[in-house]
């Protein structure tokens, strides 16, 4: 086997860095999901380690340390460990505090500290402590200050830091202050990955990727690796002719199929309050059947939309419903209506709507609508925030709540019924808050 058929050139040009070029201190791989950036980073990490277990000889240091770093435990066993394993056959024997050591034949074994950089807490793990180099996976959903200070750590002559990463907003910490700041060109390298780069991947996968990734700040984030914001509308591929229908092609559509209705639900007072009924085929189509959309209205009105819905589409179906108003939440729950905790991760979520529309896998119902499509078209992205502009975003939230939950339920294998499951996951990951009253 030759390095061609092992590594892409992109690859072969980050090992280039590694092997022949010792005067860098920090190294960026940044770009496009699926594009090697982590495969390649994975050689690099035990070529660092090597290195740092070199350095530690030379300074007759028994004992070296190396950092390694994700933003949590999962993703960094899923993302490197698993992967090394796979790829190297090596396996790792963890202390109580799960660090582990690599060792290489005439060297001073080298001792893996993991930390998290997903919250400050992530600074007990390394403060104190003498690094000879540091490991650090998806870097733009690191806490700023834990990045740095994982940099301050790693203080011995010769140390490096590596670090891989999608893009984010082109005004992020880590690219403003790190990968185009002209003050450190000397110190750090960046490499910039397509999802063509990553020319081992399967040519129909990448069509398929490119042709169902929405438009925009998705696909010039996923397949093509850059730092953008959002401009524009948010669903830019909806399209009348395509994602529209009338209720009498509804009903042609869905004759012969099973439906699986489901509801989402933005709480608002003098802002709407937003209500929708979604329902999904065998197909895997996505259709926005009703909406109840106003203002100015009391938790009572939307018990009693609730409770009509209910008798229209079955007594269980779930409503998927914003937690910034839990009261109301418990007010449904207290009238026997199947409310739950919405998921809440904003981009995702659009992600997952956006990917349906493009796809012509969601289709709106104009007898249903009232306020949906005067919002699909007023539904812009703030530019310096990289979310959208919080106005004329209820039935769009409503539409997001329902559907990214329905998603992640499946995938978590959560029932619409474990009220208790559902809240624990969703607050584990940080996607809401615990209620009061939950413990």
């Amino acid at each position: 086997m030759t390095i061609d058929n092992l590594f892409t050139k992109k690859q072969q040009q980050v090992l280039n860095q590694e092997l022949n070029n010792r005067h860098w201190k920090l190294m960026i791989n940044y770009g496009a999901v699926r594009a090697g950036k982590t495969f390649v980073d994975n050689f690099v990490f035990l070529y660092e380690v090597k290195h740092a277990a070199e350095i530690a000889r030379s300074k007759k240091v028994k004992y070296p340390m190396y950092i390694l770093a994700g933003v949590s435990s999962k993703s960094i066993a899923n993302n490197i460990l698993n992967e090394i394993a796979n790829t190297f056959g090596l396996t790792f024997k963890f202390d109580k505090h799960n660090s582990f050591k690599i060792k290489f034949p005439g060297l001073p074994a080298v001792k893996i500290v993991q930390t998290f950089t997903g919250s400050i807490s992530g600074l007990g793990a390394i403060r104190g402590m003498t690094s000879f180099g540091a490991y650090i996976n998806e870097a733009s959903l690191a806490n700023k200050e834990v990045f740095e200070e994982i940099r301050s750590r790693c203080s011995t002559p010769g140390a490096r830091v590596v670090c891989d990463t999608n893009p984010d907003v082109p005004t992020h910490w880590l690219k403003t202050d790190y990968i185009d700041n002209p003050k450190h060109s000397s110190e750090i390298i960046s490499n910039h990955f397509t999802m063509d780069d990553n020319t081992v991947l399967d040519p129909e996968y990448v069509a398929g990727q490119k042709s169902t990734t929405p438009s925009g700040m998705f696909y010039d984030r996923k397949i093509l690796g850059l730092w953008v914001a959002g401009e524009g509308l948010v669903y830019q591929d909806f399209d009348k002719s395509k994602n529209l229908i009338t209720r009498a092609e509804f009903d042609k559509r869905t004759a012969d199929q099973t439906l699986n209705y489901y509801c989402g639900v933005d709480w608002g007072y003098e802002h709407d309050t937003s209500l929708v009924v979604l329902a999904d085929d065998n197909q895997g189509n996505t259709y926005l059947v009703e909406e109840h959309t106003g203002n100015l209205q009391q938790i009572d009105h939307w018990v009693s939309v609730a409770k009509q819905i209910q008798q229209d589409y079955g007594y269980n179906i779930p409503f998927y419903c914003d937690t910034a108003r839990v009261e109301h939440i418990d007010e449904f729950q207290a009238n026997h209506i199947n409310a739950l905790y919405a998921y809440k991760a904003v981009l995702k979520g659009i992600e997952i709507v956006a990917g349906k529309i493009k796809q012509r896998q969601f289709m709106a119902v104009q007898e249903g609508m009232q306020q949906f499509l005067n919002e699909v078209y007023q539904y812009v992205w703030n530019d310096k925030t990289g979310e959208p502009v919080k106005e004329h975003d209820h039935v769009m939230d409503a539409v997001r709540y329902a559907i990214a939950t329905k998603l992640w339920n499946q995938n978590n294998k959560q029932s619409d019924n474990s009220y208790n499951d559902q809240t624990k996951l969703l607050a584990d990951n940080g996607l809401i808050d615990y209620p009061d009253d939950f413990w």
